[in-house]
């Protein structure tokens, strides 16, 4: 069963090279082969999430050769959550574009599974030099993923995007190379060994290697204030690449818990201490800019993207509290923020079907065509996504608000959470009310493609879904969050015992 691990990245990575190879054939074909695999990474998401339930960790040595000299994929109840994550949106987000949208351009198909590819590789592997790896395998698969159709507004966008990440690829490249030069490994779990073991004379390195990591991973995230190129990409991208780009800030909030709970978790490394002091201040602002810039946004797209923001905030001021609770209530928040936000760009895209322009500016505002179907899922969605009862929001932020009550910092994170979720409630009932309740002639009714609305909707009652499985779902986060938090029984598990001999002699 542990030759399963790979399948997550093997399986996309075939399909996308069957792919380029079928793409003279018929596009029914194509989309036929990508949704198949697409399903079947979820079917194995649903594997990862219960075999990583007992606790233990499954790991697969790439060509049998064991840590720390060989390439090792390490599943635990983290990365088992992010792969059922990102394979259940994804088959939302590729059914929907098989309704048309991946005509607009070559090879859809071929690079949404490529990318997808190089999220889960993220995900699952042990060693940092790797994980720069799959994060350049998803970053060129999202460049052109991005630019599909054309345009001028994504090429603006695609350059943008493409020299951020690019700058972000040589300083993940200069990091990688000094903690290699320190310790002479890269693999996680031994790195983890060799960085608590790290002389006093090699902290300052130790640190300023950390620190890069920290830019690195939040250019990825989109924390504040490497996080403007945001917007412009996420709104100019069509609707079902933008609902998968909902999992790629993620992938470094991911990166972000692996690393420096792993990695620089052990003892009191004074590198670990200063990420974690820069991490609290920025995401707040994080937080409080996106709620700001959700409710100045011109148009549904930029207003969720300023959401995609304002959700990496919450999450990693969350995170900053490093405790058990406020590690589980971040991977609730988590889920449902990813699932919503995704909800709120394939929602855009309905919505700017009925306008002339095919737009969702708020400056266009009449009264549309398919007024009760379309306002009622837009009215579920939004008090979904501003956390308000009986939907996942609102159990994801009471939980975030209860796990850092009598924390010295707490009283901050509760002033900016609330007040970012008025700014929210405040946006969204503008769009709304404008939209479908403004008095005057309504437009005329455009073609509505109901099976496009029947998935939005299936995606929103994955919200309903997580409060009504509210009591599992919490219990299997807490332990994920006590498993992040005890970095020696990953280090056990993917080092030989030899090796972790040989580390605790060293000088």
């Amino acid at each position: 069963m542990t030759h399963l691990v790979i399948l997550p990245i093997l399986i996309p990575l075939l399909t996308g090279a069957s792919l380029l190879l079928l793409y003279p054939t018929p596009v029914g074909v194509q989309r036929l082969v990508s949704i198949a695999s697409t399903l079947v990474l979820t079917l194995l998401g649903l594997w990862a999430v219960n075999t990583a339930g007992s606790g233990e960790l499954t790991l697969y040595h790439l060509g049998d050769w064991t840590a720390p000299f060989g390439i090792v994929l390490v599943l635990d109840r983290l990365s088992a959550i992010m792969l059922l994550l990102t394979a259940g949106l994804s088959l939302f987000c590729v059914l929907y574009a098989s309704r048309g949208i991946d005509r607009q351009g070559a090879h859809f198909h071929a690079l949404f599974q490529f990318q997808l590819a190089g999220i889960n590789g993220a995900f699952l592997t042990g060693d940092l030099f790797n994980l720069f790896v799959f994060f350049e395998i998803l970053l060129i698969a999202s460049y052109a993923l991005l630019l599909h159709g054309g345009g001028r507004a994504r090429s603006r966008a695609g350059l943008h995007y493409v020299i951020i990440n690019l700058v972000s690829s040589a300083l993940f490249l200069l990091a990688l190379g000094t903690l290699y030069g320190l310790t002479g490994t890269l693999n996680m779990a031994d790195l983890a060994l060799a960085v608590a073991a790290t002389p006093v004379a090699g902290q300052p390195l130790l640190s300023a290697a950390s620190m890069l990591l920290l830019v690195v991973f939040g250019i990825k995230a989109a924390v504040l204030p490497l996080l403007f190129w945001l917007p412009r990409a996420y709104s100019a991208s069509s609707a079902p690449v933008a609902a998968l780009f909902a999992i790629m800030t993620k992938v470094g909030i991911y990166a972000i818990l692996r690393v420096f709970l792993l990695v620089f978790g052990l003892g009191e490394s004074p590198a670990n201490q200063v990420a974690w002091g820069w991490l609290w201040p920025l995401a707040l602002l994080t937080l409080g800019l996106g709620g700001i810039g959700a409710l100045g946004s011109a148009s549904l797209r930029t207003m969720t993207a300023y959401l995609v923001i304002l959700s990496v905030g919450t999450l990693l001021a969350t995170i900053s509290f490093v405790t058990a609770a406020t590690l589980g209530a971040a991977l609730f928040y988590l889920i449902h923020s990813t699932c919503m936000t995704a909800v709120f760009f394939l929602l855009a895209d309905l919505l700017g079907q009925q306008r002339e322009q095919g737009y969702d500016r708020f400056s266009d505002i009449a009264p549309m065509g398919h007024r009760w179907l379309l306002g009622s899922v837009f009215f579920i969605a939004a008090i979904s996504m501003a956390g308000l009862p009986p939907f996942s929001g609102f159990i994801s932020k009471l939980w975030i608000l209860q796990a850092t009550s009598g924390q010295p910092q707490g009283f901050w994170l509760w002033g900016v959470l609330l007040a970012a979720a008025l700014l929210i409630l405040v946006a969204v009932s503008r769009a709304g009310s404008g939209w479908f309740w403004r008095p005057g002639t309504m437009a005329a009714p455009r073609p509505l493609d109901r099976v496009c609305v029947w998935l939005v909707c299936l995606m929103i009652t994955v919200s309903a879904g997580l409060s009504v499985l509210g009591e599992p779902v919490i219990n299997y986060l807490e332990l994920t969050a006590e498993q992040l938090l005890a970095p020696h029984a990953y280090i056990d598990a993917v080092l030989p015992e030899s090796a972790r001999l040989t580390k605790e002699v060293m000088p």
